[in-house]
């Protein structure tokens, strides 16, 4: 409780101020402490704020001090840990404060005036679970034995006191959720108040696992986190949460900033996937972060993947990480027989190949499964004419519009353009357009021709836009009720398929070819996720990657599933590279009308940096790899520092001078830095 004589608070804000913002506490004085929630007037709006400190002078005239306008005293203040971890993400990230910890918490604390007392929260309360019942009985389901590598690592998770960072690298199948859901009983057992945090990197990997920690631990308060949630449900989940009500906090990226009085234990499965990088706003990593909240804490946290990033694993070499090794899938079920097929023998035929489409339908006269993976939806990526070379360009963005047969229309991936196909050609009048490549409705279109009487299923964006639509195509997959599955991503990790035996990779080189120098991690990730959805059940299974690269070093590790000796090669190349983790590297992005202007700012910043002690190097400004987005040209400066902590002491003072310095003339610039940037 806050002390009386303390007239002042400082209230941070979802705006880019660099400092929290003075306001006079009002009647409430004695009630409000940092941590409390409440609602400011800044200019003739209101917006939500924030409490972090509390003061008995100002750096301001008096006069110009407003009130606060509202305290949501009634809600317990957020805890001085979570206020600490929100703060160091916003040092380490380059953004304000109030951008990071107003901005992670529930609609219902977003939007002015807040909820009304006490209704509101009564409302919350009763759609979020109750508290643990009082006799502690939180099994329901009897948990499958563990083999004697599970329970190891699930016995030093337990055992781990303080801060303990653990990298359990487990082949897919191997069982790494059942060390997960062991750890998190024991703590449950040991705890009766303390919480556990489990992070997934997609919204579709929740409803699956959210059934079976439901299964697990009956009586517990399990809630998700994410922001595929109503707003609704996902206030009542956060507050649950917040109140130490919910004992797992399952969710996506996002979940790594609820408020977790009583966390005890942290767990980040599938740790090596993009999709813990926010892509904007802020763009922090909730894998890097959940490390570090656990640091801050003193608790031990798990990262698990059967390919964790690079990143990773140099941590475990180095002996920062502890690495638990899971080198058997569960039942001791074979990996998948890896097969290439040689794209200059084979000739492919709408995207498949003689030997892909024959292994496809054996697999489905047997009665078993086949999954076929190709990361581009859509019909086609691209029409062209057959005369002139005309291609269908999206016409706000650097890249081609893709053909999507369902609505007959082109539809751009990036920034959401869509128009009618054009009946002839828009440069010289030609009528015989065609529609070049393959993507998921192409396939599943190929296939469905071919496999007369089988039951394709395709799963991508396109097909699960509708709510539970996911969900419900998983389901099908899971009883039997498909024969042939099409998709992306979405279907490449965290899902038990038990009668899928053959996966089949079409488009694997798009990555090897890439200019990322992450682009082989992420091809042998993606494989050998994929591949982990074969032959779970035990049943002998095939892995059939289409390619013209057969003899590329990755497929050589590809073919004995050797993570090992693959991370090593990649962490020999990127240390005679100087890339990360040797380096630390931030990217600044600028946006304008015109290329020209964003990179005129970008070297107007280049020279501010130039001026600072030599700490970090900055590179010459160059076009984003995708330039135009949305009408808007991207251009990009990359920084790099031997040492985090050079980089970080580099960035505080070059992002002073370039807010305080006046930009050069011509069209207005938007600019962003982004630390840790996963694409380049």
């Amino acid at each position: 409780m806050a002390v009386a004589g303390y007239p002042y608070a400082e209230i941070v804000v979802d705006l880019p101020v660099p400092k929290p913002l003075t306001y006079a506490v009002g009647a409430d004085e004695t009630i409000v402490a940092p941590g409390h929630c409440c609602v400011v007037e800044t200019g003739r709006r209101q917006i939500m704020g924030l409490c972090v400190a509390r003061s008995n002078s100002a750096v301001i005239a008096e006069e110009r001090i407003r009130p606060v306008r509202r305290w949501l005293a009634d809600l317990a203040p957020l805890p001085p840990d979570w206020l600490d971890f929100t703060r160091f993400a916003a040092d380490y990230y380059q953004h304000p404060w109030g951008q990071v910890a107003v901005a992670a918490l529930p609609p219902f604390l977003r939007t002015p005036p807040g909820p009304r007392w006490p209704a509101t929260i009564r409302r919350l309360r009763a759609a979020a679970p109750a508290a643990p019942p009082a006799d502690g009985d939180s099994l329901s389901t009897i948990p499958p034995p563990l083999n004697t590598e599970q329970r190891v690592a699930a016995d030093a998770l337990s055992a781990a006191s303080g801060f303990a960072p653990f990298l359990l690298h487990g082949v897919t199948g191997s069982g790494k959720t059942e060390v997960y859901l062991a750890a998190i009983e024991r703590l449950l057992a040991d705890d009766p108040q303390g919480q556990a945090l489990l992070l997934v990197p997609e919204i579709a990997l929740t409803p699956q696992l959210q059934a079976r920690l439901r299964a697990r631990f009956a009586a517990q308060p399990i809630v998700s986190l994410h922001s595929g949630l109503p707003d609704a449900e996902r206030s009542a989940a956060w507050l649950a949460a917040h109140e130490g009500r919910a004992r797992i906090v399952l969710g996506t990226r996002m979940a790594v900033f609820a408020s977790l009085p009583r966390l005890r234990l942290i767990v980040v499965d599938e740790e090596h996937d993009p999709s813990y990088k926010a892509g904007d706003g802020v763009r922090y990593s909730a894998r890097d972060l959940a490390v570090k909240r656990a640091q801050m804490l003193g608790v031990p946290v798990m990262l698990g993947s059967a390919t964790p990033a690079v990143e990773s694993w140099s941590q475990a070499m180095r002996g920062r990480y502890r690495l638990l090794r899971l080198p058997r899938r569960a039942g001791d079920a074979p990996q998948p027989q890896v097969e290439l097929i040689d794209l200059h023998q084979h000739a492919p035929a709408n995207g498949l190949t003689e030997p892909l489409r024959t292994a496809i339908a054996e697999a489905v006269a047997r009665g078993e499964q086949a999954l076929v993976f190709i990361n581009r939806r859509g019909y086609a990526p691209v029409v062209a004419c057959q005369a002139c070379g005309w291609l269908s360009a999206c016409p706000r963005c650097a890249a081609y519009a893709a053909y999507h047969k369902a609505d007959g229309a082109l539809h751009c991936h990036h920034c959401g353009w869509r128009s009618g196909v054009p009946r002839a050609c828009p440069t010289c009048g030609n009528q015989n357009l065609r529609a070049i490549g393959q993507g998921t409705q192409r396939l599943e279109e190929t296939l469905a021709a071919e496999l007369p009487g089988a039951r394709i299923l395709r799963i991508d964006r396109d097909s699960t836009r509708r709510r539970g639509a996911a969900d419900a195509a998983l389901a099908a997959v899971h009883a039997g009720d498909t024969d042939v599955l099409v998709g992306t991503q979405m279907i490449a990790k965290g899902h038990d398929f038990q009668r899928v035996t053959l996966v089949g990779i079409v488009n694997a080189d798009a990555q090897l070819v890439s200019h990322d120098f992450r682009a082989p991690e992420r091809l042998f990730a993606t494989i050998v996720q994929v591949a982990g959805r074969a032959g779970r059940s035990g049943l002998p299974s095939r892995l059939l990657v289409q390619t013209r690269f057969p003899r590329h070093p990755l497929f050589a590790a590809l073919h004995r599933f050797d993570y090992d000796s693959f991370a090593r090669s990649q962490l020999a190349d990127r240390k005679a590279a100087g890339m990360p983790p040797f380096t630390s590297q931030a990217l600044l992005t600028a946006q304008a009308r015109t290329l020209e202007a964003a990179l005129a700012f970008l070297a107007h910043a280049r020279t501010l940096g130039l001026g600072l002690p030599a700490q970090a190097k900055l590179y010459d400004p160059l076009p984003m790899p995708l330039a135009r987005l949305a009408g808007v040209f991207r251009a990009q400066l990359l920084a790099e520092a031997g040492q985090r902590g050079q980089l970080q002491s580099f960035l505080r003072d070059w992002l002073a001078r370039l807010r305080e310095a006046d930009p050069p003339p011509g069209p207005r610039v938007r600019w962003q830095i982004e630390v840790d940037p996963q694409e380049i």
